[in-house]
């Protein structure tokens, strides 16, 4: 049943983008090159270098779902694109909707976007989650998700676009990052299985504040 073997990270509607050259993904996320287009609208920072090397904190396991994950999670207050991609990551594969309605999912996963109105592309993250009525069905089913992370890096398009106009990334702060893991499904009278995730995120961490998130790419970028 759809119900049953639900996973966000699913199709993705054309009508449904919003600005995707301004965050990159027409050039399978090459938003440091992209970000050109953002004239005037930057602080002026020290850009990173080229190949970044991102923190060695780790991303904690999501709670089991046979738990009860409750909630959608808070984002971090971190500034290292990368762990807070993975970071996000887990929060988008994760879900039980058991404890937490559609609308409680909804705004949980607003706050982790950007409050950048011309970088928010919050259509491409809601088309993750299911309408109210299927989320309904899930919630008779009493299912729920869980996650962990496995690795994530920078996309090669990202990283060579960066190389070739390091100034560019000041204009918006903008990342790609990639990121790979396991989302575990569970649901009624002991249902359950297991498949291996990715995901390519666009993720603002301007310099001094925290990052945020900023879209989910319509495919994964390697």
């Amino acid at each position: 049943m759809q119900n049953r073997f639900f996973r966000y990270g699913g199709g993705w509607s054309a009508n449904r983008r919003i600005a995707l050259v301004a965050i990159g993904l027409v050039c399978l996320l090459a938003i440091a090159a992209a970000t050109a287009l953002f004239t005037g609208r930057g602080e002026e920072h020290s850009a990173p270098s080229s190949d970044p090397s991102p923190a060695q904190s780790s991303v904690p396991p999501a709670q089991d779902p046979d738990t009860g994950a409750g909630p959608v999670a808070r984002p971090p207050q971190i500034s290292d694109p990368v762990q807070f991609a993975k970071a996000a990551a887990q929060m988008l594969w994760t879900y039980d909707t058991r404890t937490t309605s559609h609308d409680q999912q909804s705004a949980g996963m607003q706050a982790w976007m950007t409050k950048e109105g011309q970088y928010n592309d919050w259509a491409s993250v809601s088309a993750q989650m299911p309408d109210p009525l299927l989320w309904s069905r899930m919630a008779d089913q009493k299912q729920r998700a869980g996650a962990t992370v496995a690795e994530a890096h920078y996309p090669a398009a990202f990283k060579q676009a960066l190389a070739e106009n390091p100034s560019e990334i000041a204009k918006a702060y903008i990342y790609a990052v990639t990121v790979t893991g396991k989302q575990t499904i569970t649901w009624a009278k002991g249902g359950g299985g297991a498949e291996d995730r990715s995901i390519t995120l666009a993720v603002q961490c301007r310099p001094s504040h925290d990052c945020s998130l900023v879209a989910i790419a319509p495919r994964v970028a390697p």
